[in-house]
């Protein structure tokens, strides 16, 4: 049964308690770890020192998260809630992809990995016509270009480049 307070209040309710809970729990997190993080300096100036901003500013996270949480009208975590987190860590999986790149790139090479992962994504994003696909994959290319090229951005060479031959090497390593 909703209480007065619960059926007063005008804005969505999904998510919040989850958010407000994992907030202030990441916020006393990184409150109990401030003075292994930060220093307090002999003969500085109170508002100077290094541990005093970051600690007001963690400070009033947890603050204010708790005073949110304290005025929050309902603490009862609802299938709403959960479909809202299930919403949430979606997001994650993007990261998850470009974790994976991370980690191939020095592996593979930059220009293989990344004709491969940009239509993946186009792909996994519901782009899945030839046309679509082609165009990904030139996109792909343009990016290594741009890059390398233009910007003339230092991108390692991968492992895989170790077995190529000396003239081959050489040149995927600079070029691809």
């Amino acid at each position: 049964m909703q209480s007065e307070r619960e059926r007063r209040f005008v804005g969505p309710r999904r998510g919040q308690l989850l958010f407000v809970l994992t907030f202030l729990t990441l916020s006393v997190l990184l409150l109990s770890q401030i003075g292994t993080q930060t220093v307090w300096v002999k003969k500085t100036d109170f508002f100077a020192q290094p541990r005093f901003w970051p600690a007001v500013g963690v400070g009033g996270m947890v603050l204010f998260t708790a005073l949110h949480l304290w005025r929050l009208p309902f603490r009862r975590i609802e299938r709403t809630d959960l479909r809202e987190a299930l919403r949430w860590a979606a997001a994650l999986e993007y990261t998850l992809w470009f974790m994976g790149y991370v980690v191939l790139v020095p592996l593979i090479g930059y220009l293989p990995v990344t004709l491969v992962f940009v239509p993946l994504l186009a792909w996994r994003m519901g782009y899945r016509s030839p046309q679509m696909m082609a165009i990904s994959a030139g996109f792909a290319v343009f990016i290594v270009l741009f890059f390398k090229g233009v910007l003339a951005v230092r991108i390692p060479g991968a492992a895989l480049y170790e077995y190529l031959p000396d003239a081959w090497r050489s040149f995927a390593i600079l070029y691809l």
